[in-house]
C-alpha cells in the first residue's frame, strides 16, 4: 500500500507536532524549515528561553504520546496548581486545581524545550528536514498532489501542511486571505531570577494601563509578562537590568523574594483568523490559521488542538490530501479556535477599560465567579482540556 507523502511547512512546536503525529499513522513526511535546530544541544543547554508556554492538561497528553512529555519532564518545565486574576481593587479569582480532583492545571515550559523534544523523535519516525532558506516561489496544484516552488527545486506531496506562523508565506502565496487587527498595546516578557521558592501559581493582576502577569518557571527563573502603549515598553527596554529591576517593583504586586532581571523582549500583539484554513490540498494549523491574544497562554494549545483534530480525521482516509477531509477539519476547529479567540478578546477588553460603569460590572463579576463552584470548575476544565465534555 502507498504511502500518503506529506510535507510540512514549518518545524516549531505546531509543526513538529503534527510531523511526528502523521508519522506514527504511516505518513511520509518531510518538514521545510529556514532554521533547523541541533534537538540534543537545546535539551542540554543550560541558556534559559525567555518564550515560555502554559500547556494545559490536553497539550501534555499529546506530548506524551509523541514521546516529548518525558524528555521535558527530565529538562527544564514548572507544573503550576493554581491561576488567579485580580484587580488593584483586591477583587479576584482563583482557580485551583484542587477544586477539580487533579494534580495541577498545566505546565510553564520554554518553547525552544518543547520544540526541541519534538525533534528528537524525528530520527526515530524517519522524519526528514528540509533546510530552505529562500521564500517560497510558487505552488502548483492538480487533482492528484500538490508542488511547492523554491527558486529551481520543486517538492511533490498528497498534502501540504502550512505551520510557518502568524506570517505564513504558504497562506499568502495561496491567496488565503485574514481578517483581524493589531491591538494598540504591546507585551513585554521579562525573564528574571527569583531567591525563592518553587511557585506552584501563577497570575494576572489587570491595571489602568494594561495586564501584568507572573508565570513561574523553574526555580530559579520566572517570566513576568506587561502590556503597555508599545512607545513606553520600548523604552522600558532600553534600561539597563537594575533600572529595569526597579520599574518592576514599583508596576508589579510582590513577586516573593529578591530577584535580578537576566533578559528582556517587546513582541508586537495582533489578533487574526484566516478566511479559509485551506484551499486544495494545502491546509493550514497553529497560528498560520489563527493568531490570538496570549493573555492566558493559550495559543500553541489550540495549535496543538488543530494537531490532534486534523491527525484524527485523516487516520483512516486513503486520500489524505482531499477536500472533504479538509473541510471536515475546518469544521471541527473553526468555532472552537473562534471561541476560544472571542474570550480572549472580552477579557483584555473588559478588564483593560475604565468606564466607570464597567468597572461596577467587572467587580461584580469577579465576587461571583470566584463563589460560583460549579460554573467555576466547568470553565477551568474548559481552559485545561480544551472541551467542554
Amino acid at each position: 500500500m502507498r504511502k500518503n507523502k506529506v510535507i510540512i511547512v514549518g518545524g516549531g512546536m505546531v509543526g513538529a507536532a503534527m510531523a511526528i503525529k502523521l508519522a506514527k499513522q504511516g505518513c511520509d513526511v518531510s518538514v521545510i524549515e529556514q532554521r533547523p535546530i541541533d534537538a540534543k544541544d537545546v535539551l542540554q543547554s543550560d541558556s534559559v528561553d525567555i518564550r515560555v508556554s502554559a500547556i494545559n492538561r490536553f497539550s501534555e497528553k499529546l506530548l506524551d504520546e509523541l514521546g516529548a512529555m518525558p524528555l521535558l519532564r527530565a529538562s527544564r518545565l514548572a507544573p503550576y496548581q493554581q491561576l488567579e486574576a485580580f484587580e488593584q481593587s483586591g477583587n479576584h479569582l482563583l482557580f485551583d486545581c484542587k477544586d477539580i480532583n487533579t494534580s495541577h492545571l498545566g505546565h510553564l515550559i520554554e518553547n525552544k524545550l518543547i520544540q526541541a523534544s519534538l525533534w528528537q523523535q524525528f530520527e526515530q519516525f524517519n522524519i526528514r528536514v528540509l533546510t530552505i532558506e529562500s521564500p517560497i516561489s510558487a505552488i502548483e496544484q492538480t487533482e492528484e498532489n500538490i508542488t511547492l516552488i523554491y527558486d529551481d527545486k520543486r517538492y511533490s506531496a498528497d498534502l501540504v501542511i502550512a505551520a510557518d506562523g502568524g506570517q505564513s508565506q504558504l497562506r499568502s502565496k495561496a491567496d488565503i486571505g485574514v481578517t483581524g487587527w493589531q491591538y494598540q498595546q504591546q507585551c513585554m516578557g521579562i525573564l528574571i531570577k527569583l531567591d525563592a521558592p518553587q511557585q506552584v501559581k501563577t497570575w494576572q493582576q489587570f491595571k489602568p494601563s494594561g495586564p501584568v502577569a507572573f508565570l513561574p518557571m523553574q526555580a530559579p527563573y520566572a517570566n513576568l509578562i506587561w502590556y503597555d502603549d508599545g512607545t513606553k515598553l520600548r523604552d522600558l527596554k532600553k534600561l539597563n537590568n537594575k533600572e529595569l529591576k526597579q520599574q518592576v517593583t514599583e508596576n508589579f504586586a510582590p513577586l516573593g523574594g529578591e530577584f535580578e532581571v537576566v533578559d528582556r523582549a517587546v513582541f508586537p500583539l495582533a489578533r487574526q483568523h484566516a478566511n479559509k484554513y485551506s484551499v486544495g490540498r494545502l491546509v493550514l494549523v497553529g497560528d498560520s490559521a489563527h493568531t490570538i491574544n496570549p493573555l492566558a497562554g493559550q495559543g500553541v494549545n489550540l495549535g496543538f488542538q488543530d494537531v490532534a483534530a486534523l491527525a484524527n480525521i485523516l487516520a483512516a482516509a486513503d486520500d489524505i490530501g482531499t477536500a472533504k477531509h479538509l473541510k471536515q477539519y475546518e469544521k471541527t476547529r473553526r468555532k472552537a479556535n473562534l471561541l476560544m479567540m472571542s474570550m480572549m478578546d472580552a477579557c483584555y477588553f473588559g478588564f483593560s477599560n475604565q468606564v466607570t460603569p464597567l468597572q461596577w460590572a467587572r467587580n461584580r463579576f469577579l465576587k461571583m465567579a470566584n463563589n460560583t463552584g460549579p460554573i467555576k470548575n466547568r470553565v477551568l476544565k474548559y481552559a485545561i482540556s480544551g472541551t467542554l465534555d
